[in-house]
């Protein structure tokens, strides 16, 4: 969470007095002008005494306003402004209580619902709130939910559900407003304590949420689980029970998944305890597409890196998009355990899915007290990003060729998040025989399972109409894209096979 101090240098001065600014006067007592404007009483009321009043009781407590002769220095040392009197007192922390004006819990976000002055900016960059009238948008859903539940006690609004967790709001902030993170709290809490643990929102949510789980037992019969999921019953089936989609075809389960066929080729090729990382391949590399996973270590061990593939879980991505922060949490704590460990052992974190390095990254710490998150964050890369920081990649490629590769490059929000946006077009830019054409900034539309809920279909193709357009005003007929989600959507919409710069790498660089 970003934090906003103030220093001295900054102390707003108090314009009603030629005074210079007093001394930090302590913990909790506020600074005039940060917290609260100067009173404003009106015109300058003065008024009679009634004959029977002793004036001595005003003179020694109150003084009637604007009356400067009653003004004494006891008297003004008795009503400062917003607080009680400290006359004759050291302004020491021990002579008062706190008063918690928000009943916050675990997270403390009332510094970054502060910082929002309300410029909308997030609203605009908002995919939903430009296809969604009823979505209220990430403004509502973060400082302004945030303020009227703790000073208030409301409930969560129903909308928080219909945020995609796309976190372009993240970067379009100019105050650094920690929306998502504000999102992924209040969307916990609305699942936690007002959604039907029985409805079918809630079931259909739980089951998208751990698509690890459902993975795993597919990958066990990879034929028989794709002919059942191809069969046009099973997508009927899915969106009356359960609210998935029947438009979308479900993904492919690989024959091999990436851990089998790590196993079966004896683990790392290449030993180097000067040059290791740990390969976070997440839920869909290891069970549907292997292939991204098998360049990834192909491409490293090329540049001499030792591969290490610690055990690990979901990244929880979709669980923190669902609200089920208990599952993200269970998966998390694995995770970290793991990955410090790999860390311990002189290695940096790889993934290959920017919306995997972006939960480790950012969402962990923000989220999580685990012990050595910290580290974790600030161990993770993605692994073209990692190449391109530590390794001569233009070098390497110099002298690379393709035949003719025609790209429509897609840069998934969450890489956007992470300031990767351009990474994979400038990577390519000078390759012979490659052209990658940037098909802008949309979004996608799918935002991992927000496009797969049945409600959701048609306002995830609305968000993506901006993508297919420009793909298929490109020249190149194969897309590309790090984000396994939208490599689904840029498929589903344009019919264009797509595939991960790693491959295009693996391509060039590796024999």
């Amino acid at each position: 969470m970003t934090e906003h101090n103030h220093t001295d240098g900054d102390e707003p001065r108090d314009d009603r007095t030629d005074e210079p600014p007093q001394d930090d006067p302590g913990p909790g007592v506020p600074h005039l002008g940060r917290d609260e404007e100067p009173a404003v009483y009106g015109p300058d009321y003065r008024f009679d005494l009634p004959e029977d009043l002793d004036e001595s009781v005003v003179t020694e407590t109150e003084h009637p306003i604007g009356d400067e002769t009653a003004a004494t220095p006891e008297a003004e040392a008795a009503v400062p402004d917003g607080g009680a009197s400290t006359a004759g007192e050291d302004l020491d922390p021990s002579n008062y209580d706190a008063v918690d004006v928000f009943d916050t819990g675990a997270l403390d976000l009332r510094d970054g619902s502060d910082s929002c002055y309300k410029c909308t900016t997030c609203e605009t960059s908002c995919p939903v709130a430009e296809v969604d009238d009823s979505f209220p948008g990430p403004k509502f859903q973060g400082p302004e939910q945030w303020r009227l539940k703790r000073k208030e006690d409301a409930d969560i609004d129903e909308s928080i559900t219909d945020c995609s967790n796309c976190m372009r709001c993240d970067s379009a902030c100019p105050s650094s407003v920690p929306l998502s993170q504000m999102h992924n709290e209040a969307r916990a809490e609305f699942v936690e304590e007002q959604m039907e643990k029985l409805s079918t929102e809630y079931v259909r949510n739980r089951i998208l949420s751990n698509y690890r789980f459902f993975a795993a037992i597919a990958s066990k019969t990879p034929r028989l689980a794709n002919f059942v999921t191809g069969l046009s019953v099973t997508q009927w089936a899915g969106e009356k029970l359960l609210g998935i989609t029947g438009e979308r075809e479900f993904p492919d389960f690989a024959e091999e998944t990436f851990r089998e066929w790590w196993r079966e080729r004896g683990g790392a090729q290449v030993e180097n305890p000067e040059k290791r990382v740990a390969y976070f391949h997440g839920c869909y590399s290891n069970y549907n597409t292997p292939e991204v996973g098998k360049a990834m270590v192909r491409v490293y061990e090329r540049f001499g890196y030792e591969v290490m593939i610690p055990p690990q879980k979901c990244s929880g991505t979709p669980m923190f998009a669902n609200g089920m922060l208990a599952d993200a949490r269970r998966h998390a704590e694995k995770n970290v355990k793991e990955l410090v460990a790999a860390i311990g052992e002189g290695a940096d974190i790889i993934a290959s899915c920017t919306s995997c390095s972006l939960s480790l990254r950012q969402e962990y710490p923000e989220l999580f007290d685990i012990h050595g998150i910290e580290d974790v964050a600030g161990h993770t890369f993605e692994a073209l990003e990692y190449l391109r920081i530590h390794e001569d990649l233009d070098g390497a490629l110099a002298d690379a060729s393709l035949d003719g590769e025609e790209l429509a490059y897609h840069a998934p929000c969450h890489a956007r998040n992470q300031g990767l946006a351009r990474q994979a077009i400038e990577t390519f830019d000078d390759v012979s025989g490659v052209a990658v054409e940037d098909v802008g900034d949309s979004c996608s539309g799918i935002s991992g399972t927000y496009g797969w809920k049945a409600e959701k279909y048609d306002y995830s193709m609305d968000i993506g109409a901006e993508m297919f357009e420009h793909m298929r005003a490109a020249e190149a007929e194969v897309g590309m894209t790090e984000c396994p989600t939208c490599a689904m959507q840029m498929e589903h919409g344009t019919g264009y096979d797509i595939r991960h710069p790693l491959q295009l790498l693996e391509a060039a660089l590796v024999d």
